[in-house]
């Protein structure tokens, strides 16, 4: 399957306009603050963005971010000018073609952003303890729409874990499904290489994720996935397929329910880039100098990340008050035939 994904990718796939499906098209409006870095990167490396998501998580200036199937690279520059001079991003990808494109436009954007601190490696992500990088090393790992493409996602998961700091974060976005996708389309070389044949059933997932260590992995936002092309329609049939963008954090002490104890934060408003709403997850919108209740593990994805210094944390673990309210295990994702999911 990598010579198939090496192929679409690097020959067939002239640009977005050539995909099948809206997997690879992102609906979500950008952030005003993103619009003027995105018009610095060179229209070549835009035409040949295959995302699914807006992969760009909050608070970066200075961070070691490492971008997992870059492709031609448009979100290690987009990153590249958040984290500053200051921080540094690698991008990997297995395609010869896109990293060729990527890295030819390397002058262009030092020359733009003033200052060069991006790299590219060739290798597989399902291989990241052979590509040389050093493990506790990464403040944030992203990857866009990539990990459906992989064979081992068990053991993509496990590298990034490996890779990150304590208190690391994997902001991703990717495709999934609500079942499992059976084996005849898992090897339709034109269904995986639109990421529909190798995504995950979506509880799937989280079970690979918790193996990885990942024990509360967050969905920040998902949108459904619109099956364009008449033939790849009649073979899904009623699969349903979802984009969607999920934090996980290299947390020790995170545990995989949601537990109660009578813990609250108060975001400060020192975010830039949200000074009145902070947005942790699809569940989470903590306004400024409002008292917001949290279960144990959101207490700790904040104060164990790099958000530490922009809340006031109340409460301690001492008393335990049974599983936070609202939380259960139906799709999480937003569907008009699927009633929706409180549970964060």
């Amino acid at each position: 399957m990598h010579d198939i994904v090496k192929d679409y990718y690097g020959k067939e796939l002239q640009s977005s306009l050539d995909l099948k499906t809206t997997a690879c098209c992102d609906p979500s409006a950008v952030p005003d603050y993103l619009k003027p870095l995105l018009a610095n990167i060179h229209p070549e490396v835009l035409s040949r963005y295959y995302g699914c998501g807006l992969v760009a998580p909050e608070k970066l200036k200075g961070c070691r971010v490492l971008d997992l199937g870059c492709g031609t690279g448009r979100d290690v520059y987009l990153l590249s000018q958040l984290v500053g001079p200051e921080g540094e991003v690698i991008g990997i990808d297995m395609t010869e073609e896109q990293l060729h494109l990527a890295e030819s436009y390397m002058d262009y954007h030092a020359e733009k952003f003033g200052y060069r601190n991006v790299s590219f490696v060739r290798g597989l992500i399902e291989r990241l303890d052979e590509i040389g990088l050093a493990l506790n090393s990464f403040d944030v790992i992203i990857s866009n729409c990539v990990i459906n493409l992989t064979l081992d996602k068990q053991a993509v998961l496990s590298g990034i874990m490996k890779l990150l700091k304590n208190g690391g974060e994997f902001y991703f976005s990717d495709v999934y499904a609500d079942r499992r996708v059976p084996h005849i389309l898992q090897h339709d070389p034109v269904l995986y290489g639109e990421c529909l044949g190798g995504a995950l059933y979506w509880n799937d997932f989280r079970r690979v994720a918790q193996k990885a260590g990942f024990m509360d992995p967050r969905l920040v936002s998902d949108h459904s996935i619109t099956v364009t092309d008449p033939v790849l329609k009649r073979k899904i049939g009623p699969i349903r397929f979802f984009s969607a963008t999920y934090r996980l954090f290299n947390i020790n002490e995170l545990e995989d329910a949601c537990e109660n104890h009578g813990q609250a934060v108060i975001f400060k408003g020192s975010i830039d880039t949200s000074p009145d709403i902070f947005v942790l997850d699809k569940h989470h919108s903590i306004e400024r100098n409002k008292i917001f209740p949290v279960c144990g593990n959101t207490y700790r994805m904040l104060r164990d990340s790099r958000f530490s210094e922009d809340f006031e944390f109340l409460g301690t673990f001492d008393n335990h008050f049974g599983i936070f309210e609202g939380c259960g295990s139906d799709l999480p994702f937003n569907d008009a035939s699927v009633k929706e999911n409180s549970c964060c």
